[in-house]
């Protein structure tokens, strides 16, 4: 349902609804929601291990937040993302001592003031309409809020509300032993608790008594979750507890989501058996705590004095009226987006029926053994493969392969035509250039290919030609050694395939590419995917040693590189991938009747953004 549907519903009484706010109900306070906490921790964990400071990356920044979780991902430091623990481990990982967590939690809610969602909840509170509060914050924000409104109305019309932590819950539960309302109680502890709850060990058990008063309210009161993950699993044991009573959540369960797609499967197993108990549930779809209380504060006839209260800390309207731009902005971009608009693609593939089955790095190891070129997706004993067809059976006789047709694909829906679509795109962009295609179970790139010892005069004309805007757009060499280290490097690109609005785009990130010495290299037809070169992490620049020795020479090679060398580095990049008319990209070349070749079309020019209006804009490099 809708927020403006739960508040209609909420308002007929309200008194049997309990309120659970999570993290997320806080977040407008300026207070961290769980998930900036666990990105916080995450980038000082990355620093720790990488001798990184926290000055050298920015968590505001997509691409340090990929190369941050492809390093959680290849390592077992932390829980999976979106594993409920993940919270409790990254946060007992970074400070071990519970006084130390104290003190971070002290810091991070110092600031913290009750938002438009706190002031309306308190006036409920203050005016008699809401009885139960149970919240996992530490902050003080919902009691602030019910002792504000609360001031401003008579004594003898003010309802106080009793306040419980973990190390205060008799008082809790003599609330709801003599029906002593309004409660608001802190199931994790307060901020000033000696006591307080976030490591995985303190939270696999809930006080005794708290969980007695949170299971007793779910079986007299609806509950509406407000900004909760569901990522406690004490919390939810608590909840599944009441399911089990003859009547749980008698006046309904409401989880408030910005999108029922984004609950966790805990959450909606929860929900699910509710559902089947007889418990009316529903799925609240709204993006914050003031969006929900802006819908209450409209269906809920609160006194004159709390309405103003409330509305006092009430958000500016988002959307207001504004005057067109009536001068031409500048015409530098401001921003360059490196992504190429992909305006077709290849949607059929030849279909190769096998009489025994097998998996894609094994057809890629007998194409490599053959000398093949070509690209497969494997699905047990079929194949969808781009390339020369006598060539292909050819390399899989031995594994009884005939050709049966053609399959379509729809990357959309299916990861395996996806992958085969990424795959044959890279080696397009490649053809017919000097570029190096790498393909690796980490991400696809491109790399600059250096000149050979047996290159002919005409040969090295054609290569330099070819490679003159990129030069000229880098101001240096695109291949050589690292000064002392001595290992290869050569500029290129990581690449990505995304689907964004029902387009598909060819996405791509400039970046420096170092040879780091293995101590071994990988078998043939195995991760490594491309011609030669050993495997490495093309992002992080970590090998089979941990560490990145190239890495400070890295950094410098590009720290003087500001907006307007970025924009030109881009432009050359696709120019180059694309050509000067944008002209189809075929990946293999074929004659008509030889095979299925995989044709694309990308757009010549990226996007760029500009300034709306005029500005003095500085460029850092002059």
């Amino acid at each position: 349902m809708s927020a403006a549907q739960f508040a209609t519903a909420f308002a007929l009484r309200p008194q049997l609804i309990s309120w659970f706010l999570g993290a997320g109900a806080s977040a407008a306070s300026g207070i961290p929601t769980g998930y900036a906490m666990i990105t916080d921790f995450k980038a000082q964990i990355f620093c720790r291990e990488n001798n990184l400071s926290k000055r050298e990356i920015d968590t505001g920044d997509p691409v340090w937040i990929e190369r941050i979780s492809s390093f959680f991902r290849t390592s077992s430091l932390l829980p999976p993302d979106g594993d409920p623990s993940e919270y409790a481990a990254a946060f007992e990982a970074i400070y071990p001592q519970p006084r130390h967590r104290r003190q971070y939690i002290d810091d991070a809610i110092s600031k913290g003031t009750p938002c438009f969602g706190h002031k309306v909840l308190g006036s409920l509170i203050a005016a008699g309409q809401v009885d139960c509060i149970f919240t996992t914050n530490f902050d003080p924000l919902a009691e602030e809020a019910a002792t504000s409104a609360n001031a401003v109305l008579p004594p003898a019309e003010q309802h106080r509300a009793t306040v419980a932590a973990i190390d205060s819950a008799d008082r809790a539960m003599r609330s709801v032993n003599e029906s002593d309302w309004p409660l608001i109680a802190k199931l994790h502890g307060d901020y000033q608790s000696i006591a307080i709850k976030n490591t995985g060990s303190e939270l696999e058990q809930q006080d005794a008594r708290m969980r007695h008063v949170l299971e007793e309210a779910g079986k007299r009161f609806g509950m509406v979750f407000i900004g909760y993950s569901g990522r406690d699993a004490s919390i939810l044991e608590v909840l599944n507890a009441v399911l089990k009573s003859p009547s749980p959540f008698p006046s309904g369960l409401y989880w408030v989501a910005s999108s029922a797609e984004h609950l966790l499967p805990k959450v909606v197993e929860l929900l699910t058996r509710a559902v089947e108990v007889g418990v009316d549930v529903a799925v609240v779809e709204c993006a914050t705590f003031d969006e929900l209380a802006a819908a209450l504060t409209k269906a809920i006839d609160l006194p004159q004095p709390l309405y103003d209260y409330a509305m006092v800390g009430r958000p500016a309207p988002r959307l207001v009226p504004v005057q067109p731009p009536s001068a031409e902005a500048r015409r530098f971009p401001v921003l360059r987006y490196s992504a190429l608009l992909i305006e077709a693609m290849p949607l059929v593939a030849r279909r190769v029926r096998l009489t025994q089955a097998t998996t894609s790095p094994e057809v890629r190891g007998l194409f490599k053994s053959a000398g093949v070129r070509a690209t497969a997706a494997a699905m047990g004993r079929e194949l969808a493969v781009f390339g020369r067809d006598q060539d292909i059976l050819n390399a899989l006789a031995q594994l009884g392969a005939t050709l049966a047709g053609t399959i379509e694909l729809d990357p959309a829906r299916e990861s395996w035509a996806a992958g085969l679509v990424y795959d044959t795109l890279v080696r397009a962009l490649a053809r017919r250039r000097p570029l190096i295609p790498r393909l690796r179970r980490s991400g696809h790139s491109i790399i600059v290919a250096p000149p050979r010892a047996d290159e002919r005069p005409d040969q090295t004309a054609r290569r330099e030609s070819s490679l003159r805007a990129l030069k000229d757009a880098y101001g240096t060499t695109l291949t050589g050694t690292v000064p002392k280290l001595m290992f290869p490097f050569q500029e290129g690109i990581s690449l990505k395939l995304d689907q964004i609005d029902g387009r598909w785009w060819c996405g791509f990130e400039p970046y420096t590419f170092v040879e780091l010495p293995m101590r071994e290299r990988p078998p043939a037809g195995s991760e490594d995917r491309s011609s030669s070169e050993d495997e490495y992490d093309p992002l992080s620049g970590r090998n089979d040693r941990g560490g990145d020795p190239a890495g400070d020479w890295r950094r410098e090679r590009w720290a003087q590189r500001y907006n307007s060398t970025w924009a030109r580095i881009i432009g050359a990049w696709a120019h180059l991938l694309t050509g000067p008319s944008g002209s189809p990209r075929r990946a293999f070349d074929l004659d008509d009747g030889t095979g299925v070749d995989a044709t694309f079309n990308l757009a010549s020019v990226t996007g760029w953004s500009r300034p709306g209006h005029h500005h003095v804009y500085f460029d850092r490099s002059r």
